[in-house]
């Protein structure tokens, strides 16, 4: 039964003076832990030893599905045992059932129990089961078994360990409080890292309309999503939106930068850590995709992750489980995974730098977010929704402004132009944004369309020169033309190196 004052004295007069010496212990250790996976390990290994058992196991009761899952196991030499079909399950179903510690002196002959199959199977003589309890519901149980006849199996350890069950299940509440706090923080933190400075997506062009479409119909669906596109694109706005569409939108939405990003960060960040795993762990610590559970995980530039996490991130998309830093325990998660990139996945592939069947699993619905010279019905309409926005949103762009914004190639695409229009909001004094305060970096002047046929000539080939290392060939194709062309005016305008 759920511990209550009433039982307390009656408990305490069962207790002798070592085990009212290990109660004190214990209960002064258990207020010190901070996450149930540390605290329930440390449980079975007290357990074990103070009833002298060969093994131990916390299970987890999942009440919808109405069967116990793995959180912990663990044998005398303080081993983990991943399999939970090595303890009896129907002892920890006849637990739940009577709502109370069970303890069995000969289980292969009781015969409550020994028509369990899992009982003869493991040779399994001495049990003691004690639930746990969370708001006067099962939360899970501990059992402890021995395939010998052991003589700490007594009616006396039986209520010791009811009484410290008890312990536990009221330090269980605060840790689970605490972890949902710590979540909740999680997911807060993750939201201020990400970039507000680009606002929702915005256009209403042909590329555009098509994209709103394709991310209305994804939503729809769980399925895998690869976004593709140059770098400043928005395909993190393009996450959100699927996020944000889906049925998962009242759950997280997090996400991760895998950039520049040293492996080892980037994989505590992801998976989380068990305490010690390394240097500076002082704790167990959740990580995103966990923290995301139920919603909706976006990994953007996924291109730059190292062959070592291509290979644990394979086993979330494939099993839908992790294993934290450290940790021998498998966790189950269910998370919706979007990932984007600005790289050639598939000439990764071919270069033996991303593994492909990683990337088949990510590529189940790609999308490509156009870029903003293929929208350039769009520049106008996002220049004005960046001024309307600031601080100083009184002020209008002048027709000038506009045909040279418009006559701009946009290399950096969206992110460029908010930054073009955040600068020339300062520039300029009037209430008017005139083409003088539209200004871009230097390096970016060729790509302006505008002057002569043979400037702009001149300054396509110059671009498609530096592309492609100058291949006269691959130049001639991109461009439609000869290579005597290539060739011809190469010459002409004195550009061999």
């Amino acid at each position: 039964m759920l511990f209550n004052p009433s039982e307390f004295t009656e408990h305490i007069k069962s207790l002798n003076k070592n085990q009212l010496k290990a109660i004190s212990k214990l209960s002064r250790a258990l207020n010190q832990f901070e996450q149930k996976e540390s605290l329930i390990e440390e449980t079975l290994d007290w357990v074990i030893k103070i009833v002298n058992a060969e093994r131990g196991l916390f299970a987890k009761l999942n009440y919808s599905e109405n069967k116990f899952e793995l959180v912990a196991a663990r044998n005398i030499e303080e081993e983990n045992i991943g399999d939970l079909s090595k303890f009896s399950s129907g002892i920890l179903q006849k637990t739940v059932v009577d709502k109370k510690a069970l303890l069995y002196h000969d289980a292969q002959t009781s015969p409550d129990i020994s028509k369990f199959e899992s009982i003869h199977i493991n040779k399994i003589k001495s049990i003691i089961c004690v639930p746990i309890f969370k708001e006067k519901e099962i939360w899970g149980v501990i059992l402890v078994d021995s395939s010998s006849n052991r003589q700490d199996f007594t009616q006396e350890n039986l209520l010791f360990l009811e009484f410290f069950g008890n312990l536990v299940s009221l330090t269980l509440d605060k840790i689970i409080d605490l972890e949902k706090l710590s979540t909740e923080k999680l997911i807060l933190e993750n939201k201020l890292a990400e970039n507000i400075s680009i606002p929702e997506m915005i256009g209403n062009s042909r590329p555009m309309q098509k994209l709103t479409t394709m991310l209305s119909k994804v939503s729809k669906t769980d399925a895998t999503v690869l976004i593709l596109g140059e770098s400043g694109t928005g395909k993190d706005l393009a996450a959100k939106a699927i996020h944000n569409l889906s049925s998962r939108k009242d759950k997280p939405f997090l996400a991760q930068f895998c950039g520049a990003i040293p492996d080892t960060l980037l994989e505590s960040e992801l998976f989380g850590y068990k305490k010690g795993a390394f240097t500076g762990a002082a704790a167990d610590k959740k990580g995103l995709l966990e923290a995301a559970e139920g919603g909706t995980f976006f990994l953007d530039e996924i291109g730059d992750i190292s062959n070592a996490l291509q290979a644990k991130l394979l086993r979330v998309l494939e099993n839908r489980e992790i294993i934290r830093l450290g940790d021998t325990n498998v966790r189950k998660i269910d998370v919706r995974i979007i990932t984007a990139t600005n790289q050639d996945l598939q000439q990764l592939v071919k270069e033996g730098k991303f593994r492909e069947d990683l990337f088949y699993r990510l590529n189940v619905f790609p999308i490509k977010i156009p870029t903003l010279r293929d929208r350039p019905g769009d520049v106008t309409l996002l220049a004005n929704h960046f001024i309307e926005n600031s601080e100083i949103a009184e002020k209008k762009l002048t027709p000038s402004a506009v045909r040279k914004l418009e006559g701009f190639t946009w290399p950096g695409n969206v992110r460029q132009l908010f930054n073009v229009i955040q600068r020339a909001l300062i520039l300029c004094e009037e209430d008017k944004v005139d083409a003088d305060a539209i200004i871009w970096d230097e390096e970016d002047d060729f790509k302006i369309i505008g002057g002569s046929l043979k400037h702009i000539e001149k300054m396509v080939l110059i671009d498609r020169l530096e592309k492609y290392a100058g291949n006269k060939t691959t130049i001639a194709d991109s461009l439609g033309v000869s290579v005597r062309w290539v060739q011809l005016k190469i010459k002409e305008w004195n550009l061999e190196k």
